[in-house]
Formats: structure tokens, C-alpha cells, sequence
């Protein structure tokens, strides 16, 4: 698997920069971009590109806007919030707009992140059970007394 991310070109700052505004990238940075939206960590990156959006919106309102400091701050600090929340929102019909532009069929991403999804499901399922056939062999080799009860009598003050 090393050896395949190894010989996935990246984009560059300038390149990732324009792609997190949501401009196209080269067709040889293709694989990258199926990837980026695809693999493992593609709900941080997504993140990742949500916070950079905002950036410089609120760089631009702390800096110009007039007011006080403590009122710019808690707009900023709101419109972030609700700026985070529709990225978070549109996950992943944005990063399935992304591999469309790539190239990519409609819901090609979703595909994929589905079928990792069951694949690590089943094999978490696989686990579990082999857990529970190790546990009811020990069972069996070394059974429990049952437990004892006592019984008490309530008439008895």
C-alpha cells in the first residue's frame, strides 16, 4: 500500500490552494483527487478545506470591520460555526462534486466509501465472533459452579 501512495502525485500549495476553493485539478492528479475524497481521513481533509474557506473571511472581518474587538470575534466565532456546519452538512455531495470534476461517474465516491464501510464492518463482525467462540471454549474447559442462592425469609421481622 506504500508503495501505491508513493506513486500518487500531489498537487502543490498553489495547485491545493485552488482546489480548496473548489477549482478543478489537472487530469494526471486525478488518482490524488479520488483519493482525497475517498480514502480513510476524507472527512478531515473536507474539514481541513471548510477551515481554509473560512480563513480568510475571518481574517478580513477582524481586521477591517469596525466595533468593538469582543463583538467582531462573536460574529466571526458564530458565522464559522454555521459556516462548519453546512460543510459538514454537504460532506459529501461537495467531495462526489469534486470526482465528478475530476472525471469520475456520479456517485463514484460514495461507492467506494460504502464499500469500505461494509468491508470493515464485516471484518469487525469476523472479530467479535471469533472472540466469542474463544470465550465459550474456555467456558468449557473450565465451567463455573452455578451460582448459589440464598433464600431469605421475609416473615421473619
Amino acid at each position: 500500500m506504500s508503495t501505491q501512495r508513493a506513486s500518487v502525485r500531489r498537487p502543490g500549495p498553489f495547485q491545493w490552494l485552488r482546489y480548496a476553493f473548489g477549482a478543478g485539478l489537472p487530469s494526471e492528479l486525478n488518482d490524488w483527487v479520488l483519493r482525497d475524497t475517498t480514502g480513510r481521513t476524507w472527512a478531515v481533509r473536507h474539514f481541513v478545506r471548510g477551515i481554509v474557506q473560512l480563513a480568510p473571511l475571518v481574517v478580513l472581518t477582524l481586521v477591517f470591520v469596525p466595533g468593538p474587538f469582543w463583538i467582531r470575534g462573536v460574529a466571526v466565532a458564530a458565522a464559522s460555526f454555521m459556516g462548519l456546519l453546512f460543510c459538514l452538512a454537504y460532506m459529501t455531495e461537495t467531495s462526489d462534486h469534486r470526482l465528478v470534476k475530476a472525471g469520475f461517474p456520479v456517485g463514484t465516491g460514495q461507492a467506494i466509501r460504502q464499500g469500505r464501510r461494509v468491508g470493515n464492518r464485516t471484518q469487525q463482525t469476523a472479530q467479535r465472533l471469533e472472540r466469542i467462540d474463544a470465550r465459550r471454549a474456555r467456558r468449557r474447559l473450565n465451567p463455573d459452579p452455578p451460582p448459589s442462592f440464598e433464600l431469605i425469609n421475609v416473615s421473619d421481622g
